[in-house]
This record gives C-alpha cells, sequence and structure tokens, in this order.
C-alpha cells in the first residue's frame, strides 16, 4: 500500500498552549484509520488542519506523495479531501438531493440539471450501499440518515479521503452497525477513511489502524489487529483505567419518584409515551433501555417541566408525593431536582457564554453564588476554576473560567454540564440523559463515580442511556423501553446475577427493545 496522507512535525499553538506539537502521522490508501484520545488530546485539531480550516504553524503535508498546502477547506476539497463534522452541516429545510449538490450543483442552460444531479446520486447510494430518499425534507430524517446524507455530500465532490468526527456519537446501535458496513464499502472501493473516536469497542470492530494522541502529541500508532481496549486505554490517559467499576449493592430507601399511567400526545394526536409506570427509590438507580424515539426526549420533557405546546400528558408523576405536573424547571429544580439533558446545544448550554457562566446556568440564584441582586464573582470563578480541574476540562486554546464554551470540544462541552448538574447541593432526584455521550474514557470513570457517590447518598437516579455497557453497569433496576412503554423491567435479583455476563444481558435487553 501507499500513503494517502502524510503528517510530518505538525505544530499547532493558540497562545501558549500547544494543541499539536510535532506531530508525524501516516495513512495508507485504502484503510480505516482510528485516531482516538481524550477530549483536548488533539485529534479534531490535527483533522481540521488536514480539512484545511486551520493553518499548522509547523509542519508539511502530504497528499498521496505530493506536499500540499491548505488556505481554506475549498482547497482540500480540491484535493479530494472532505470532512464529516460532529455537527452536521445540513440546511434541514431543503431536500437530501439540494443539501447534497449545494454549493456544486450540475448546470444545463442556465439552470440546475437535476435529472443529472439525481441519477449521480442514486449511482453512489447505490454502490456505497447509502440508501435515502433523494426528495426527503432533511428536517424528516433520522439522525443516521442525516449522517448517510453528509457522507453523501462528500462522494457526490469525489472525496477520496473523509474524515469523520465521532460519527457514532449519537447514533442508535443498528446504524452504528450500518455505519461500519459503510465504512468497510468505502474502504474496500479504494477511499481512506479517517474516524475521530472515543469509543474504544468500535475502534476494535471498524478500524484497519489505530493512531493515539494525548495533550497534544501523537503516542503511538498500531495495526487494530494488534491491540485492545485496555491497552489503548492505557496509551490515551498514560495511566491504568478502570474500563468498568465494581459495583456495590445497596438496599433501597424510601421512594422518591413514582410515574404511574403516563401518557403523552403530542400536538398532532400522535403517541409518545402510553401509561408508563415505574418508580425510583432514594440511593437506587434506575435504567432505562432503549432506542432513541420511543419516548425517552417526552419522559425528560415531562420530567423537568419542559412540554412541548399543545402537547396532551395525563398520569401521575409525583417527586416524594409533590406533583412535577404543571411546574416550571426552575420550581422543579427548587424541589431537589438535578437533569443532563440528552441534546446540550439545545437545553444545557449557552455556546456564547463563558465556562463560568455555563457552570452556574439556572443555578444563578442560589445562595452559594448569589446575595440579593449581584453575583458572588469570588465564589463562582472559584467553584468554576474547582470544577475545570475535577472533570479535566480542557480547551484547544488553553482554558480558563472565561473561555467561551462553544470553544470546547463536545466532551468537554459535556463535562461542563456533569460538572454543574453533579454538583447541585440537597438533591433528591438526579435525571441523567446520555452523560458521557462524547466524554472520553477517563472522564466517564470519574462521571460514573460521581453517579455511584450520589446513589450512596441517598439520591435516586434515573439514567437513560444508549450506552447499553453504561445501563448494565450503573443500574439497580433496569426499564425496558418500547413504543412509549416498558415493555419489561429486570428486577435487582436479575440485574445482579445478569450484571456477570455482560454479552448476554445485553442480548437480553435487545430482545425487548426492538
Amino acid at each position: 500500500m501507499s500513503a494517502a496522507v502524510e503528517l510530518k512535525r505538525i505544530s499547532k499553538k493558540f497562545g501558549d498552549f500547544y494543541a499539536n506539537k510535532q506531530v508525524s502521522l501516516t495513512v495508507e490508501r485504502g484503510t480505516v484509520h482510528a485516531i482516538v484520545g481524550e477530549n483536548g488530546a488533539g485529534k479534531s485539531t490535527l483533522m481540521k488542519i488536514l480539512y484545511g480550516l486551520y493553518q499548522p504553524d509547523e509542519g508539511e503535508i502530504y497528499i498521496n506523495g505530493e506536499r500540499a498546502s491548505f488556505s481554506s477547506p475549498a482547497d482540500a476539497i480540491r484535493l479530494g479531501i472532505g470532512m464529516v463534522h460532529q455537527h452536521f452541516m445540513l440546511v434541514r429545510p431543503l431536500s437530501v438531493l439540494e443539501n447534497v449538490i449545494l454549493g456544486s450543483e450540475p448546470v444545463r442552460r442556465v439552470k440546475i440539471d437535476f435529472d443529472t444531479a439525481r441519477h449521480t446520486l442514486q449511482a453512489l447510494s447505490n454502490q456505497f450501499g447509502l440508501r435515502i430518499n433523494p426528495d426527503a425534507p432533511v428536517s424528516s430524517l433520522s439522525v443516521g440518515e442525516e449522517q448517510r446524507v453528509e457522507i453523501l455530500k462528500l462522494l457526490y465532490r469525489n472525496a477520496q479521503i473523509l474524515i469523520l468526527d465521532e460519527p457514532t456519537a449519537v447514533l442508535t446501535p443498528l446504524e452504528v452497525e450500518q455505519l461500519f458496513s459503510t465504512l468497510k464499502s468505502l474502504s474496500a472501493q479504494g477511499k481512506t477513511v479517517l474516524v475521530i473516536t472515543h469509543k474504544l469497542d468500535e475502534v476494535l470492530a471498524f478500524s484497519d489502524y489505530v493512531s493515539v494522541m494525548r495533550q497534544g502529541e501523537l503516542v503511538d500508532t498500531l495495526p487494530t489487529a494488534a491491540t485492545n481496549k485496555t491497552m489503548l486505554a492505557r496509551l490515551m490517559v498514560g495511566k491504568d483505567v478502570l474500563l468498568s467499576l465494581p459495583y456495590v449493592d445497596t438496599l433501597p430507601k424510601d421512594e422518591v419518584l413514582q410515574v404511574r399511567s403516563l401518557t403523552y400526545l403530542d400536538a398532532k394526536g400522535v403517541p409518545h409515551l402510553q401509561s408508563l409506570s415505574f418508580s425510583i427509590c432514594a440511593g437506587e438507580i434506575y435504567g432505562i433501555a432503549g432506542v432513541e424515539g420511543n419516548g425517552q426526549s417526552e419522559l425528560l420533557k415531562t420530567l423537568w417541566g419542559m412540554i412541548d405546546e399543545g402537547a396532551q400528558v395525563s398520569g401521575t408523576v409525583l417527586l416524594s408525593g409533590t406533583s412535577l405536573l404543571g411546574k416550571s424547571p426552575r420550581a422543579i429544580a427548587q424541589l431537589g431536582v438535578s437533569h443532563v439533558p440528552e441534546d446540550r446545544l439545545r437545553y444545557a448550554v449557552v455556546p456564547s457564554y463563558s465556562i463560568a457562566q455555563n457552570l452556574i446556568f439556572g443555578r444563578h440564584y442560589e445562595p452559594d453564588f448569589s446575595a440579593r441582586f449581584a453575583l458572588k464573582f469570588d465564589a463562582l470563578y472559584a467553584f468554576c476554576r474547582n470544577m475545570i480541574q475535577a472533570f479535566d476540562v480542557r480547551s484547544a486554546k488553553g482554558i480558563s473560567p472565561d473561555e467561551r464554551i462553544e470553544n470546547l470540544s463536545g466532551g468537554n462541552q459535556q463535562k461542563v454540564v456533569s460538572a454543574r448538574e453533579l454538583s447541585r447541593p440537597r438533591l433528591k432526584l438526579l435525571i441523567l440523559a446520555q452523560p458521557t455521550r462524547g466524554v472520553d474514557i477517563g472522564a466517564i470513570e470519574f462521571i460514573h463515580r460521581k453517579i455511584l457517590d450520589a446513589r450512596t447518598q441517598g439520591v435516586a437516579i434515573l439514567l437513560i442511556s444508549a450506552e447499553l455497557d453504561e445501563i448494565i453497569s450503573l443500574s439497580d433496576r433496569i426499564g425496558c423501553l418500547y413504543k412509549g412503554q416498558i415493555r419489561y423491567e429486570f428486577s435487582r435479583e436479575e440485574t445482579k446475577h445478569l450484571r456477570q455476563h455482560p454479552t448476554e444481558f445485553e442480548k437480553k435487553i435487545g430482545e425487548y427493545i426492538t
């Protein structure tokens, strides 16, 4: 094989902070090459340099053996390089076809030649197994389908080198399998694929080679077949990492949350929750497993007082005997409820605000941070510095409490949200939706410890996660959610027994959620 990409001694600084330092990397043509590392390790910065979004301060780039330099992504695209960003760049009101050709429209007699574009798109869809309705508006697609559109955009522009940034972060298990199949198809047909990720199980499943980055430097590059999850975790973090924490059994206490016959109809009368019932006791973690789109979002909206306009909700939701239905998020928080939402950009952070501001977002009125009509800035900044250190929040441009949160990677934004919500005082109920989505393996261990600490302190915890291993390792009881109902609930005894056989446990859960 010959090299599709060679990066030689690449360095990039933001102020005094090295995001990349003397990185040299070779990527063979026709392979799937994973780039792994903790949040802030420099993975995305390096790939943005390859895509022309950043220019290196030092170093050289070679594409197919030829020296190259990029002043913008347009230069990279002309050389056959394309990138699918973690947050998709699609125009939602437009159709699939319109999004794919946007900026590269074929013209015939002064008009856009949609027939030719449609034919080309259909051929690419068939060739690479990326089935999609070209006339569907993007707003109607699932996340997995949106990702297919992004990949088709690159193929339509004849990209030979494809960069995918955290491509499985928001996909269902079935969509992840479909993506793996696509990546293998791309490499089999001569395309070179670079995948930025932190999910080591997936790296071992789909990649040919894996490069590990730590603190801006390349630690090692290995054939995937020659490594394992424990070795990769050690290379990423620089020390041994507990991939799953030992489970400690506890006795449940008084019932804290009671959900009975909860039904949620949207403004069009479509049911999303149907007579949903479950309960959580103090000092207990209740995990909800299920493919996204089976009512998880509507349950979260109900529990957090953000029910959609026009929706009809019936049933009972009680927190220690007090109804949560009809209450505002602030009123619910004051009852002792904390919430890590599933969509951090929509519900959890203000991108243009600083880390310090986001760390007290929704908590600014608490006595620790507020005195009459003014904030206690000394207390705020002390809290912020403690959280940055404790949760290992990092940025490609260095880190300070005044850093805008939009400059952080998705995983580091999630650390800020987790720090804010897991540190709330006087908690009764902790609602966690995808709490470690996009977070690196070292921080996952830390967040899981914090969750278990809250359980030990008597907090009732609702855990909703697409990661079955997370549900299995942390939960005392597990409810399998399917079409808005708990299809089956694993008791404490069943969960305790099956936890010793995680692969078997995942298969059993899978039977009830699909």
